[in-house]
């Protein structure tokens, strides 16, 4: 592997190695080296040589981040590589029909999309220079109101606390698969936290994206085998007809931007199109956010 040019600011992204991720990942490596963290090794390595092979410079970072203790365990090893740090870009993310468990007996989407990411963002955060951008990549999935995550099966976020969402435990009226429950809860968990860490720690810039719905992702990988055939070859040609919908590299462009971040700005949550959006109006809530950001740090 090629050395890292440390003289330019690196780049973390979890997730690198598919869909929105990696589009992002080979985007951003134009700007610095890349820090990739993901679970595959070998999916790791792959996507380190295409960065390399075009000129550019990565290291993996191999971390299941359903695993809190990995998260813990992967910024320590982040941050003894000794490079400047532009941003962290939490992407990584699964989606569940069906729930399961880590090895902690927590709920895994739960787990993945919003425990390990906490715990990797607050561990980094003390080496994360002034001014350095953490962007979380969020969904509108979380605002009951949103009339398109309603005709898909979901009914919100449906938070009762940290320690019911880890045992997979939702508000009442959700719907009828507990794991898009669990997603919509985990991501709004995320953009609270997102909000919540902009105020905590102005000297830093936190950012959340909705990067719109795109089919042809691996984000539903645990969903069957014949939604995912569904998803890759019926919905995706369809997919510029659906409002609010996105492909890949539009969705990287959306979130390698916001991680460059050239105007400096902090608690700002963007849409499929890179424009400024809200939340639910209980994620808009500060009270909520701290909550949200107590019972975390607590469980």
């Amino acid at each position: 592997m090629t050395p890292l040019n440390s003289a330019r600011p690196a780049y973390i992204i979890t997730g690198p190695t598919s869909g929105y991720g990696y589009r992002t990942a080979q985007k951003l490596a134009s700007h610095g080296p890349l820090i990739l963290v993901g679970r595959n090794p070998d999916k790791l390595e792959e996507v380190s040589k295409t960065v390399e092979g075009r000129g550019g410079h990565a290291v993996p970072v191999v971390c299941d981040l359903s695993d809190p203790v990995a998260a813990d365990h992967a910024a320590a090893e982040i941050a003894a590589l000794g490079l400047p740090l532009a941003a962290l870009v939490n992407n990584a993310g699964i989606m569940q029909v069906h729930a399961t468990q880590n090895a902690q007996g927590w709920d895994m989407t739960f787990a993945t999309d919003h425990l390990g990411p906490f715990a990797l963002t607050e561990a980094l955060i003390p080496y994360l220079p002034d001014g350095a951008t953490v962007v979380t990549v969020c969904s509108a999935v979380e605002d009951l109101t949103r009339r398109q995550a309603r005709a898909s099966g979901f009914r919100g976020g449906r938070y009762i606390s940290a320690v019911a969402s880890a045992r997979g435990e939702w508000q009442p009226g959700g719907s009828s698969r507990t794991g898009l429950d669990a997603y919509a809860t985990a991501k709004q968990c995320a953009l609270a936290t997102i909000l919540a860490f902009a105020r905590e720690t102005p000297r830093l810039r936190f950012n959340a994206v909705e990067p719109g719905f795109s089919p042809a992702t691996g984000l539903s990988r645990d969903a069957g085998s014949f939604v995912q055939f569904l998803a890759k070859y019926a919905m995706a040609p369809l997919v510029r007809l659906i409002p609010g919908s996105t492909t890949p590299d539009r969705a990287g462009t959306v979130i390698s931007d916001a991680a460059l971040n050239p105007s400096g700005v902090t608690g700002v949550y963007y849409d499929e199109k890179g424009n400024p959006m809200t939340g639910s109006e209980q994620v808009r809530d500060p009270e909520f956010q701290q909550r949200v950001v107590a019972e975390t740090r607590a469980l």
